[in-house]
Formats: structure tokens, sequence, C-alpha cells
């Protein structure tokens, strides 16, 4: 909104020290992240007094972990300060008109309304347990359905990729070194004082690391004669893609610290992404697809990743608060579509590294468990505990060394996936 008041200011021929200080995005970016910290800084303490005064705490299973019990009572549902903070700095700073921030504020608020009915009816279960004398453990059928929330990830999939399908603003250029013709779409652009010829590739496309040519288009995964159902295809993808995310960033959080640090750093990568391919010449300089105003996006990172350490202030261990199913499903799929806007949906393995493995860590000890003790009588377990993480807590590991460990690693893997940028 802000955005919008200084252009309106700059078309009325209004001008004042400072004004133009909304036209670059580097300044709104910073802007963005100094404004999501402050907002998680400052709400943060207030919003968990207020959970703590309307009881709104954590039940704890016994699991044997050293320190769970020391975790019962804190506040959860803190995921509405990471997203306050990420929307509040979206809409004064970034241009609204731009289909990728409109798409991403809705990404933002579908989820974490998602999240937020999750938590409210566990809650819930939890208040008529207390006031009917029954024991209420943690794990009991009374959130959302597994179903409904799979369905929420699936409305968001579909939205996300006919967006980039369909919307005439989503287009990705290439530059063109063959004959040109009549059939070409070819835009000219005059780039360091030469004139060069960029094409519009068919969509969807998406980007492959390490190869010459980096560029994919999903249709060549189907036969010629069923090339026009590409977009089923793409459809198909990109929901598994944002279920997937959604729920690694859901069961890695359940350490003081752990998805949202992760997913901060992991932030940091999209963004330096979406910069590089929104900006003409650095896409030029690295020969990476130039998508046009991918750049405004890096805004609405830059208010993530700032979220996403303001918030950590109060998550780091010991937690005074926990994001709930409110934050760790909302930063989850938002980390996988903006993945999918970047064209950088084949690194998700890479820089989601630690989501994955904590995804794989429980389908493996389910999978197992269940394999043995149909073939043996008896469930037998790969892992001391599942996720990954509590393996390690078994062992005997502190969660602070843990989550420190895991970090590290996330930004090895980030590390590493800028680094294709150049690898080809």
């Amino acid at each position: 909104m802000l955005y919008h008041l200084f252009e309106w200011f700059g078309d009325q021929g209004i001008k004042f020290p400072g004004s133009s200080f909304m036209q670059f995005i580097t300044s709104r970016v910073l802007l963005a992240v100094i404004l999501s910290l402050v907002i998680s800084a400052l709400f943060g303490k207030k919003l968990i007094r207020y959970l703590q005064k309307k009881q709104v705490g954590e039940s704890v299973r016994d699991l044997g972990l050293a320190g769970e019990q020391q975790k019962k009572g804190t506040p959860t549902m803190g995921g509405i300060i990471i997203i306050l903070a990420i929307l509040i700095p979206t809409l004064l700073l970034a241009d609204l008109n731009k289909a990728y921030i409109r798409l991403m504020i809705f990404s933002t608020i579908w989820l974490g309304l998602i999240g937020f009915i999750d938590d409210y009816l566990k809650l819930r279960a939890k208040r008529i347990a207390k006031r009917q004398g029954i024991s209420y453990k943690k794990g009991d059928k009374d959130g959302l359905a597994g179903w409904f929330k799979v369905l929420g990830q699936i409305v968001l999939g579909v939205l996300v990729a006919m967006t980039l399908l369909y919307n005439d603003n989503v287009q990705v250029w290439r530059e063109y070194t063959g004959e040109v013709n009549d059939t070409t779409k070819v835009i000219r652009r005059e780039l360091d004082q030469k004139e060069k010829l960029f094409v519009i590739p068919d969509k969807p496309i998406t980007t492959i690391p390490f190869v010459k040519g980096h560029e994919f288009n999903y249709s060549k995964l189907l036969p010629p004669m069923m090339r026009e159902l590409t977009w089923i295809l793409y459809i198909v993808v990109v929901i598994f893609i944002i279920t997937a995310v959604s729920n690694g960033a859901n069961i890695t959080d359940g350490l003081d610290g752990l998805a949202t640090g992760t997913s901060a750093i992991i932030g940091a990568c999209l963004g330096i992404f979406a910069y590089a391919s929104g900006n003409l010449r650095f896409a030029e300089y690295l020969n990476i697809m130039y998508i046009p105003n991918l750049g405004e996006l890096s805004i609405f990172i830059g208010a993530m990743i700032g979220a996403c350490v303001g918030f950590l202030w109060y998550n780091a261990y010991p937690a005074q608060v926990f994001m709930g199913d409110t934050g760790s499903l909302t930063l989850g799929g938002i980390i996988a579509a903006l993945a999918i806007i970047v064209r950088k949906e084949l690194l998700i393995p890479i820089f989601c590294g630690v989501f994955l493995v904590e995804n794989l860590s429980v389908m493996i000890q389910v999978t197992y468990f269940k394999y043995t003790k149909r073939k043996y009588g008896e469930g037998k377990r790969v892992f001391l505990m599942s996720p990954l993480h509590h393996h390690y807590q078994k062992l005997g590991y502190h969660e602070s060394k843990i989550v420190t460990r895991f970090w590290i690693v996330t930004i090895l893997c980030v590390v590493f996936s800028i680094v294709t940028l150049k690898i080809r």
C-alpha cells in the first residue's frame, strides 16, 4: 500500500526527500526484512502472553525424550506471529498488481487458515476433555482430518499450477539465437548497448541443474500424442510438491527452532533465485531464464526471512512459544510455491534436504515396521524413533546440538543449490 501511495505521489509530480526509496527493489526488500523483524519481536511477546492467558498450551506425549515434560503448557499457535509478520510488510511494500505477489498472499492466508483450524480443534478437544475430567492424550483424532488438510493443499496446488500456466502476466524469457520468422515469439530488448532477441518458450518449463541447456519442458515426459494433456501432468506435479514440502516442514517442527531456522535459510536461497531470475542482466550473466516481474517476489521472501528470524527469538531453546500447524504448514507450502514459481522445483530435494530426510525417515520407519510385523509377527524399527531428529535425541544428543547441526546441513545444501547457477 505504501508502494502504491508513493507511486501515486510520483504520478502527481509530488517529490520530497527519500521519495525515490520505494522505486528500488533492494531498498524495499531490506525494509521488509526489518519491518517483519520488528513486528515479530514487538507483537510476539504480547501474543505469547495472550495465549498463556487463554491457556493455549501444548500437550506433550510421553515419548521418553529428554526435556519433553518441560515443554508441557508452552503456548502453541505462534504461527500467527509469522503470518502477520509476512503479510503486513508485503501489503505495505510490494506491488500488489503483480500476479506472483497476489498468489503468495493467497497461499499464506489459505494454508495459515487450515493450520489455524487444525490447532484450534485440538485445543478445543483438550479443553472439553479437561472440563469432563477425561485424560487427554496428544495424538487423538481431534484436529482436522488428514484428508481435509490434503484437500486444502490440493486446492492450493491447482491454483498455483493454473496461474503459472494460464495467467498472461506469467512469462519466461530466454535468449534466442535462431532464425527469426513470422511464427517465432520474439521480444527485442536492448541490453548493454546491443540488441538481443528473447523468445517466450511454451509452458510449462523448469530449470534442470548441471545441464548446459538447463531448461526442461514438462511435455517431454509424455508421448507426442498425449502432449496436449501436459497441463494435467503439471498440476499433479505441483500438487505433489506442495503436499510433500508442506508436510515435511510440519514433521520437522519437533524441536525448538528447528523448522523456523531451517525455513529462514531456505528462504534466503529462494530469495537469491528470485532476485537473479527477475533481473535481466543477472539472468543474462548467469545464463538462466529471465522471469519478468519475479524480482518483486523478493520483498515477500524478505518478509518471510525476517518473520522466521524474529519468531526464532522466542522459539529458540528453550522455546517460549511453538508455531503449531498454523506456522509449519504455512511455511512448507510457501517454500514449495516459491520454488515452483522461480522454476527451481527440481532443486527442492537439495535445498529442502532436511525436510526430505525427515519425511523419508517416517516413511521408512512405518513401512519397515508394518512389513516386519506382517512377516515375523513382531514389528521392528530402523530408527530408534522417527522423525529423524527424535532418533538423535534417543542417542543422547542435546536438542540444541541437533538443531544447530541440522541448520549447518541446510546451509551446505543451500550453498550447493546456489552453486548450480554456474555449474552447467
